[in-house]
């Protein structure tokens, strides 16, 4: 004998089907995303602000500590001076540019009132190194012991450039030469030398 189901009881079980189903999607939804991987972004590297490029430079003549000093890129030579000491009382600063961008390997000099610049220097962005920063020497005027370079030096008369080297070497631990006189205590250089250049030069 056939077994007989009304239609209402058979829209429950129907009903009550999908609901078991419904539920058993739900949870099988939820563990599958509980063991995938979890997507991270990948990060991106953070762009380092290169570092600034530091400058050696050789400061020289009337400032109170003479020497090698280390300057940041964009220094001017006005910074070179301050972190020399400063210029002293005898300084003359009115032949420097002091807004004259400093290089690497560059000497600044800083002449005094008793040298006799004709000319201005100043330290430009395409200065070689090496290159001193201070007053141009005059055409047929006496070299100022103060204020030559080493190739000015190295064209007087008995003074080669290991001679050169040690006045300009004297200068920058010592300051500017107040006297001809004192080129007795660079080594190297006796009275007769100094004899001979006494009308050759000036302090």
């Amino acid at each position: 004998m056939p077994f007989a189901v009304s239609r209402s009881t058979a829209l429950v079980a129907l009903s009550v089907l999908l609901v078991v189903l419904a539920l058993a999607g739900h949870r099988l939804a939820q563990a599958g995303t509980a063991s995938s991987p979890e997507v991270v972004a990948p990060l991106e590297p953070i762009a380092q602000t290169p570092a600034r490029r530091a400058l050696v430079v050789h400061v020289v003549g009337a400032v109170r500590r003479p020497g090698l000093y280390r300057l940041r890129e964009g220094a001017r030579v006005a910074d070179a001076v301050a972190r020399a000491g400063g210029a002293t009382g005898v300084a003359e600063l009115a032949a420097l540019n002091l807004a004259a961008p400093l290089v690497d390997g560059v000497q600044v000099l800083v002449p005094s009132r008793s040298a006799s610049p004709a000319g201005v220097g100043s330290a430009e962005s395409d200065s070689a190194p090496g290159a001193a920063v201070g007053p141009a020497a005059a055409v047929g005027a006496k070299p100022s012991l103060s204020s030559a370079t080493a190739e000015q030096l190295d064209e007087l008369p008995g003074v080669g450039p290991v001679t050169a080297q040690k006045i300009l070497d004297y200068r920058a631990e010592h300051g500017p030469f107040r006297s001809v006189d004192d080129l007795d205590a660079v080594p190297g250089i006796g009275p007769v030398r100094i004899e001979q250049l006494r009308d050759l030069v000036t302090p």
